[in-house]
């Protein structure tokens, strides 16, 4: 065979197959969808003859579904996708009839897979004045922005009156909300837009419809507290950039002045996500001033940007009312030293001699308390709450349990009850078991654990220390079912109790324990029955041991044999341990059952 005839013969087979694949892909798919178009319409058809009185009258427009036309058994047979076992769809494919010209007209469009009618079965385009998303604040008045434009592919500009708008926005409410736009073109193609109204409460705003002409509150309001990290914090004021200045509403931990920047990075890196992205890095008033200057509301000195600090004399003199919500019934630091060797603390009174001064110098090796001053964006939105103590705002940094959730899967700060007594949850451990601390005292014990040199030891071990006691009886008035044992580490310093200056640790493995000074909520709670109660830091000097007076400050001093203390639990709740009920704050705890 010659070159030329091979080539004229590849060429024949060729163009064979590519007619044989351009049939069965093309001509053959094309002309079965359009004998089933042909079967719509033609039901269609028949379904008016029937029942013409439902023929419409006027410019409207009558839609008949593959569906109805199946369900009313005018399409008996199902209508398939060529070359496959699925059927066309049956709510996108429509037959839609309307009187033109003094007779009725039939419009067929039919969807299978890729293939579909040439017929016009889009909506027309509609266009919005203003974003689709858009953010008003709580009380503002929302005003409807309207269409800006509809555009239909067939029938071109029509008129935005005929727009049907559907929605209400309650802006006393905050939330999101649905503004609907629906068009329709003359086949009553249909198009839907949706605008996203969110009425949101920036804390700023709040605040300053609060504070009114004021930068920062006074006295004893009712309306400045918020809920941040599961901790309760009261709003001092504004800065000049107007974003929210927070403190504590409680000591969270007694510490040296001398450690307040060590310490507070450990409590920075205790709180959530959500607030650490929020929290603004800012300069804080430390000036060192002396006793005759404590009464200044002006400061000549100040930190480096840092995210938590402390408040000063400034702020709880600038808080002067009646009452002042910045002075704690605690003892507990503000920024500003007397020397190097004595820096102020303030609280709410002060007792014999000195109940007439807002501050006293103490050494700076001496543990007060510590309220957390921060810094938070101006815009947070604020998702709940009134302001007050028993609805402070909120910010959905946190979610609520639901009933079965494991306990090991909460944050930090939250509550718990069992059999009616208060817990909080100081952390997760890795193992699965969650540390809490008791929000009460049970029973007094007295000074134990003298040895021969009259050191005060923290041993389980020894019938002779408060330890013992704590680990073996107080399981007598508290139920323990939930708890389990777990290594603990003893903190023993060799002189005073210096924060991260421990000389060495001993670990024992128990049920109960005292808190350690320096952890998370280890300071007297605010709204609680804790009284005074022992600590579980010890020291290698004679008759050092660390414990909490009922007035809220540490011993700093050495301890009389024989003095009695309360004992506040630090335990460790089983891994499996799960939820029913509540919401995690201290007037709602979740309930252990």
């Amino acid at each position: 065979m010659n070159k030329g005839l091979f080539k004229k013969i590849k060429l024949v087979i060729t163009i064979v197959l590519i007619l044989v694949f351009v049939w069965f892909l093309i001509v053959s798919p094309m002309i079965t969808f359009h004998k089933n178009e042909s079967r719509l319409e033609e039901a269609a058809k028949r379904y008016y003859e029937l029942n013409s009185s439902e023929l419409p009258s006027g410019d409207n427009v009558k839609t008949l579904t593959l569906k109805t036309l199946y369900h009313k058994s005018f399409i008996k047979n199902d209508l398939y996708i060529p070359y496959t076992t699925k059927t066309c769809s049956i709510e996108n494919s429509w037959v839609k009839v309307r009187r033109v010209d003094g007779e009725y007209k039939y419009y067929t469009y039919l969807e299978c897979g890729v293939l579909s009618s040439t017929v016009d079965h889009k909506g027309p385009v509609i266009t919005l004045n203003g974003d689709k998303n858009i953010s008003i604040g709580k009380g503002e008045e929302y005003k409807e922005a309207g269409v800006k434009s509809v555009v239909d592919n067939t029938d071109g500009k029509l008129d935005v009156k005929d727009v049907v708008i559907k929605g209400e926005v309650d802006t006393t409410k905050i939330g999101t909300y649905e503004i609907t736009y629906t068009a329709l073109d003359s086949l009553n193609n249909k198009s839907v837009v949706t605008r996203e109204v969110k009425v949101v409460q920036k804390l700023n705003s709040t605040i300053k419809k609060n504070l009114k002409d004021s930068k920062n509150f006074v006295g004893d309001p009712e309306n400045n507290y918020l809920r941040i990290s599961n901790m309760l914090f009261r709003i001092y004021g504004l800065d000049t950039n107007d974003n929210v200045i927070i403190v504590s509403d409680e000591d969270i931990a007694n510490v040296n002045y001398s450690k307040l920047d060590k310490w507070l990075d450990y409590y920075y890196n205790n709180l959530n996500d959500f607030t650490k992205n929020v929290i603004v890095k800012a300069k804080y008033c430390n000036m060192n001033l002396t006793d005759t200057t404590l009464d200044t509301t002006k400061c000549s000195g100040y930190t480096k940007e840092r995210n938590v600090y402390i408040p000063s004399v400034i702020e709880v003199n600038k808080a002067q009312g009646e009452g002042n919500f910045m002075k704690p019934n605690t003892m507990s630091w503000v920024a500003n030293k007397k020397d190097n060797k004595n820096a102020y603390l303030t609280r709410r009174y002060f007792y014999a001699t000195d109940n007439d001064v807002s501050y006293l110098a103490y050494n700076v090796d001496d543990n007060y308390g510590v309220r957390p001053m921060m810094t938070i964006k101006g815009d947070t939105l604020i998702t709940n709450g009134d302001g007050t103590n028993n609805n402070p705002y909120v910010f959905g940094d946190t979610k609520n349990a639901k009933d079965g959730s494991l306990l090991n899967e909460r944050y930090t700060g939250e509550y718990i009850s069992i059999d009616g007594y208060k817990y909080r949850i100081i952390k997760t451990e890795n193992d699965g078991t969650t540390k809490v601390i008791s929000n009460f005292t049970v029973r007094d014990v007295e000074t134990r654990g003298n040895d021969a040199n009259g050191k005060i030891t923290y041993d389980p071990s020894k019938k002779t220390s408060a330890a013992y006691y704590i680990n073996n009886r107080v399981s007598e008035y508290i139920n323990t079912k939930y708890f389990t044992k777990h290594e603990i580490e003893v903190p023993i310093y060799k002189n005073k109790f210096v924060y991260g200056s421990e000389t060495k640790t001993k670990k024992y493995k128990v049920m109960l324990s005292a808190p350690n000074m320096y952890e998370m909520f280890s300071a007297q709670p605010q709204n609680a029955s804790a009284k005074s109660y022992w600590m579980m830091n010890t020291s290698e000097t004679k008759n050092m041991g660390a414990a909490m007076f009922i007035a809220g400050s540490p011993i700093n001093e050495e301890i009389d044999f024989g003095r009695e203390f309360g004992i506040r639990i630090v335990a460790f709740m089983k891994k499996g341990t799960t939820i029913s009920s509540g919401e995690g704050t201290v007037d709602n705890p979740y309930i252990i059952n």
